[in-house]
């Protein structure tokens, strides 16, 4: 196995494990700091995500940035990617089947970033760290804003799962959800992210 974050990013640019390969214009493997401490992860690409070949650059992400701020970060400070590499057509969830196919580049991607704090953005994303930590999903509703911890490889990962930043634009009650979630986050960021 290629274990190098260029590898990683040649492997999943060149990946065909499902369907969602005939549909993309480019994959999205992630971005920002190979040192970060703090990883996101949201759901897959969107049409804006596609085009360039960087997660949350539409309107999600210009949400996530005032969020980030809330938390008293920026992208510079932390490193962005999502359960899938290849945007769905029409936007559609993630299958089971594409989801089994991408989530091993994320893995990978974790192993080698080692971050401190996953914040799960959205039940796709929790679900997948919470299956990771051996726990069972709920809702999204009832898991946002409660940390529990993943074991990878001996390196402990505090998982922050939250509402994806799409949601607030479908719906204002969860920009405020967000908005709280990314201010209790300051004091996870605090005790676990920059702890010696």
């Amino acid at each position: 196995m290629n274990n190098t974050h260029d590898e990683l990013i040649r492997d999943i640019t060149a990946c065909k494990r499902c369907r969602l390969w005939k549909f993309r214009k480019n994959t999205v493997p992630g971005v920002g700091t190979l040192h970060a401490k703090v990883m996101l992860i949201g759901e897959a690409p969107g049409y804006h995500e596609d085009m360039q070949s960087m997660p949350f650059v539409g309107h999600a992400g210009r949400i996530l940035d005032q969020l980030l701020t809330r938390a008293g970060l920026s992208r510079g400070d932390v490193y962005v990617s999502n359960i899938l590499k290849c945007r769905p057509p029409n936007n559609q969830d993630p299958t089971s089947a594409e989801m089994q196919a991408c989530t091993p580049y994320l893995r990978r991607l974790l192993n080698l970033l080692r971050p401190r704090l996953v914040v799960a953005m959205g039940r796709f994303a929790t679900t997948f760290m919470a299956a990771e930590a051996g726990k069972q999903f709920t809702s999204i509703s009832k898991m946002h804003g409660n940390p529990f911890d993943v074991m990878l490889r001996g390196h402990r990962i505090v998982v922050f799962p939250t509402f994806h930043p799409a949601a607030a634009l479908y719906n204002p009650r969860y920009q405020a959800a967000l908005d709280e979630d990314f201010k209790a986050m300051k004091t996870i960021i605090a005790e676990h992210v920059f702890r010696p």
